[in-house]
């Protein structure tokens, strides 16, 4: 890969990673809100290293791991830094699974989102679907059911971790699902500072794990994605500390990531069978959708004024 090129899938990776994490910051900063000083101080500095460095860092390398146990854990780790053929060869031959689970986490996340979240209804179809919601569950099973089909029948690995991806989005959701509540019940009851922490540090490492499934459709390169996805955290962090409400008021920015997780789910879907994507597709994608959503957002705040 060539400078223009890693330039090209950092910027992307910085875009994806800070829009998927809005509905993270807003939490980080309606929790924060109601802690002292120094406790958000601590937050914000010693967090961040946990949120970079620890989640970011670890859960990359941990899913090269589990998708290349010949090379170990420690070689997961040297492959940071080695420019062995052996390592790079497998990891490329273990691109398949890898792709193929990541891409049934996000295409579920897409799905989840579509058919049972509160949102804004930037299109028509967005409110019917969500009016639908309870068809939800048979979508998702017909999606991993046609996948399985279709994976088995090349590899049946390719078919184990498609399934591992819809077990790790089913898991992840309800652990979502369960911090949305804890949320509303921290800020009703009397928690200590130290229970927030803990509590947000367990949030951003639930949903960090979009932003990293989604960071392989741009690159297996794991240092590009650590440079990437660190500083879109960097990013999430301004935004919890700054003016979390001015973001809030762009209606569809939430719509623009969700629909951006879909065009990665089906890039990494469409690589895992082989089908050659070129580099630039997903950051190209990914920053248009981000930008046409954002237009529309910024034309629905403007309204008011007009």
């Amino acid at each position: 890969m060539d400078i223009l090129g890693m330039m090209l899938t950092v910027t992307g990776l910085v875009v994806f990673e800070t829009v998927s994490s809005i509905d993270n910051a807003i939490i980080n900063a309606e929790v924060l809100s109601t802690m002292g000083v120094r406790a958000r101080k601590w937050f914000l500095v010693w967090g961040m290293i946990f949120a970079v460095f620890v989640v970011r860092g670890f859960l990359p390398l941990f899913i090269i791991w589990i998708t290349n146990p010949s090379i170990g854990a420690w070689g997961a780790f040297t492959a940071l830094f080695s420019n062995d053929p052996a390592v790079a060869a497998s990891i490329e031959r273990s691109a398949p699974f890898l792709l193929v689970g990541g891409g049934v986490f996000l295409v579920l996340l897409f799905f989840r989102w579509l058919f049972t979240e509160k949102k804004n209804y930037a299109f028509w179809g967005e409110r019917v679907i969500h009016e639908n919601g309870v068809w939800f569950f048979a979508v998702a099973s017909i999606f991993l059911t046609v996948i399985v089909w279709y994976t088995i029948k090349i590899e049946p690995f390719m078919a184990f971790a498609a399934v591992l991806g819809s077990t790790t989005f089913f898991i992840s959701h309800g652990f979502q699902e369960y911090a949305e509540q804890t949320e509303k019940q921290l800020m009703k009851e009397h928690m200590s500072d130290f229970s927030k922490i803990v509590y947000l540090e367990v949030v951003d490492a639930i949903f960090s794990m979009d932003g990293v499934f989604g960071a392989f459709a741009f690159t297996l390169s794991v240092p590009l994605i650590l440079l990437g996805n660190g500083l879109g955290a960097l990013v999430v962090r301004q935004l919890t500390v700054g003016n979390i409400h001015r973001i809030k008021k762009y209606a569809y920015l939430k719509n623009g990531a969700m629909y951006s997780i879909l065009l990665l789910g089906c890039i990494m879907l469409t690589e895992s069978f082989g089908v050659d994507v070129p580099l630039w597709v997903a950051p190209v994608f990914t920053s248009l959708l981000i930008a046409l959503f954002f237009f529309k957002s910024t034309k629905i705040t403007l309204k008011p004024a007009e």
